[in-house]
């Protein structure tokens, strides 16, 4: 079927209605249109179509007046509610047939049109109000937490060396290993130690024989000098012989002592207990020749400091909120708790305790210096790693919590956009004391009972009100939906045992 050409025909009073076949096969149709001046059409047949469009011609009855689909997609417009069937009009059985599921095609296309075209709409034809997630504002006292940079840092650094000069024989532990303190780590060539303490005590022997003929002589002379038998010199020369020979015994007693003591060095041992390293020198290599040759090194993990920097500023007006009450301190007076935060973003399990912040400000970068110390019974932290600490210097009194999107932050300020009793939102300065996870801690700005924008930011067009709905977290549970594939499938059924 093709359009022949589109007329507009004037209005009048009653609409007329012309339909007809014609005998060489094409038929016309020519329609007035009603009061309000809708267009008519001409139509015909496109060759060798005739019964195509006889066949065709009882849908048009099914179709109604200004249906929208039709209208939007220039499909045939109609201004009469049917169109007549001429009598001579007799279709056979295998286009009744055609006929009838064609029907019931276009009786389901209407019906989907007719769906399709209806908008839910709200008081007057308006349309409803945007709905946008909130959250209700609920003071309470919430903890300052500053995250700052910091390292980590063993609390008991070791570095051993060899004392005693000589060729390392033997290596006797495992690399990476844990020690204990006084624990045997080298061997050093001891022999020539041993030739000097055996050298120390004989000189100590020797002196200890001569001691013990100067006193003899002395305990001799005694009796005679009261007597007057020798002269007070000689008396007094073997007095200063025994308190001579005393001297060399303590002088060799020295030399023995120390002849022992470079003997040890020559098995190095750990000074502290802690986690060791790789060997720094291998078996056959001469150590200790004019300097103390590091070996290893032992370090104590367990606990583990970290050390980390705040900025000046940061803390003198932390301290001055103190001092003016409008802070409290976290813990009651005790240890600030610290967090500690890896590279990946993971929390470490357990919780530190600041033990001091340093006395003085650096002068290039203006940070003071803070240490705390964490607990690491497992190993699970390493030295010199890179982390994140979250500390709780203070707490906030009738604070507010609110995720991180409902906040706007400029260069002009923090804002949250509060949705009023009358459905219309208005922006609202606030001010941001902070940060706990992933939310903001808002210190003014906002009431108790407020409703806070959360998402929903698109829908918002102009002064037009807005419709508030509870704010779930991504990753919350919500409520079920029925499945529209079920309850398709459960239709089904029920229109087949009609349709029996």
């Amino acid at each position: 079927m093709r359009w022949l050409n589109r007329t507009h025909q004037p209005s009048d009073d009653t609409a007329k209605r012309v339909d007809s076949i014609g005998s060489s096969g094409s038929w016309a149709r020519t329609s007035s249109a009603p009061a309000v001046g809708l267009p008519g059409w001409a139509l015909a047949p496109q060759p060798n179509s005739l019964h195509w469009h006889a066949d065709l011609l009882p849908l048009v009855q099914l179709a109604r007046y200004d249906v929208p689909c039709f209208r939007n997609h220039h499909h045939m417009y109609s201004s009469s509610p049917t169109l007549a069937l001429a009598p001579n009009f007799a279709p056979s059985p295998a286009r009744h047939t055609g006929l009838t599921l064609g029907a019931l095609a276009l009786a389901a296309l209407l019906t989907a049109c007719g769906q399709s075209g209806t908008a839910p709409a709200g008081p007057g034809g308006a349309m409803p109000p945007a709905e946008v997630g909130v959250v209700t504002v609920t003071p309470g006292d919430v903890g300052l937490v500053t995250e700052l940079p910091g390292r980590l840092e063993a609390s008991r650094v070791a570095q051993v060396r060899a004392r005693a000069a000589g060729i390392l024989q033997r290596r006797l532990f495992a690399e990476g290993s844990e020690v204990k303190a006084g624990q045997a780590l080298f061997e050093i060539d001891a022999s020539p130690y041993k030739a000097t303490l055996d050298s120390a005590q004989a000189s100590l022997a020797r002196a200890e024989a001569n001691l013990m003929q100067a006193s003899a002589l002395a305990e001799r002379y005694k009796p005679l000098a009261e007597a007057k038998a020798i002269s007070q010199q000689e008396f007094v020369a073997a007095q200063a012989a025994q308190k001579q020979a005393e001297a060399d015994v303590a002088v060799g007693k020295a030399a023995v002592q120390t002849a022992r003591i470079n003997l040890g060095y020559a098995a190095v041992t750990a000074p502290i207990a802690g986690r060791i390293g790789r060997a720094l020198v291998t078996e056959g290599a001469l150590v200790g020749q004019g300097e103390a040759t590091q070996l290893a090194v032992i370090q104590q993990i367990s606990p583990m400091y970290v050390n980390f920097t705040q900025s000046a500023s940061e803390v003198m007006k932390l301290r001055q909120a103190l001092d003016a009450g409008r802070l409290k301190r976290s813990g009651g007076g005790q240890a600030a708790s610290v967090r500690i935060v890896l590279e990946d973003g993971t929390e470490y399990p357990r919780a530190g305790k600041l033990l001091f912040s340093d006395l003085t400000v650096d002068a290039s970068t203006g940070q003071i210096t803070l240490r705390a110390e964490v607990p690491n019974p497992d190993g699970a932290l390493l030295p010199g790693l890179y982390v994140r600490v979250r500390l709780e210097q203070a707490q906030a009194s009738n604070a507010i919590t609110l995720p991180q999107q409902a906040v706007t932050r400029s260069p002009q300020g923090d804002a949250v956009m509060v949705v009023g009793g009358d459905g219309k939102v208005q922006p609202r300065p606030v001010k941001i004391g902070g940060q706990q996870g992933n939310q903001w801690v808002v210190l003014d700005g906002l009431k108790a009972g407020e409703q806070v924008m959360v998402d929903g930011f698109q829908k918002l067009r102009g002064d037009a009100p807005v419709k508030p709905v509870p704010w779930q977290a991504p990753g919350s549970k919500a409520a079920p939906a029925p499945a529209p594939a079920a309850a398709a499938s459960a239709a089904a059924p029920a229109a087949s045992g009609a349709s029996r």
